[in-house]
């Protein structure tokens, strides 16, 4: 399995010649989706959600599949069945990938905002991508990735959230806020000069690939 990094908390996973991608938002190159099978979207906000980058996407490859939550799918309205809404527990298959859905609801960012709906996806066994949300997965884990830094969380959660979720690698993602000052600080803590998570952690730069199992 090949991993590229996008912007932000955008991945493409690659098998085969099959392309997965999720979360490709605003934050993103729309080179991301090139060559795509199917598109994974974790919830609505414009760094995982770009709507009109979706319909053009859609638009130049009629075969593009993309499966999301019912708030996301409403916004796609006329894209049809090639647009399919589904929630924590269901299981289904993108691209040859079989992927399961954990989670319902985005992080508290605070009490007086109102959250939204957010779902993460195991690919394969293997990968998991958790959107917004520290969502902890009912079956182990071998590639985390890492929401590292948003309005709702801080690094001591994260530690313990990698030491929960126990994958044998954690890789970042929703980093794209952080300049290279905060992503090594945030490496640090969740590194060797850190607690220790008991997994190791890894930063692929955008663009750059790698493989991960």
């Amino acid at each position: 399995m090949q991993l590229t990094k996008f912007g932000h908390a955008c991945v493409r996973v690659e098998i085969d010649g099959r392309r997965l991608v999720v979360d490709p938002g605003g934050l993103t190159d729309p080179q991301a989706l090139t060559g795509a099978d199917a598109v994974l979207v974790t919830h609505e906000h414009f760094d995982h959600f770009a709507e009109e980058t979706l319909r053009k996407a859609a638009e130049q490859n009629p075969a593009l599949r993309i499966w999301t939550n019912t708030s996301v799918a409403r916004k796609l309205d006329g894209l049809g069945a090639r647009v399919t809404a589904v929630g924590a527990g269901e299981i289904f298959t993108a691209a040859g990938f079989e992927v399961k859905v954990y989670g319902t609801w985005h992080a508290v960012i605070h009490p007086d905002l109102p959250r939204v709906g957010n779902i993460g996806f195991l690919i394969d066994d293997a990968l998991f991508h958790p959107g917004d949300a520290l969502t902890v997965p009912d079956v182990p884990v071998d590639t985390l990735l890492l929401p590292v830094h948003g309005p709702w969380s801080t690094t001591g959660q994260l530690i313990d959230y990698v030491r929960e979720v126990a994958p044998r690698q954690a890789l970042a993602i929703h980093d794209g806020a952080l300049n290279d000052t905060g992503t090594t600080m945030v490496a640090g803590l969740l590194g060797d000069n850190g607690p220790g998570i008991g997994t190791p952690y890894r930063r692929i730069p955008a663009g750059a690939s790698a493989e991960i199992a």
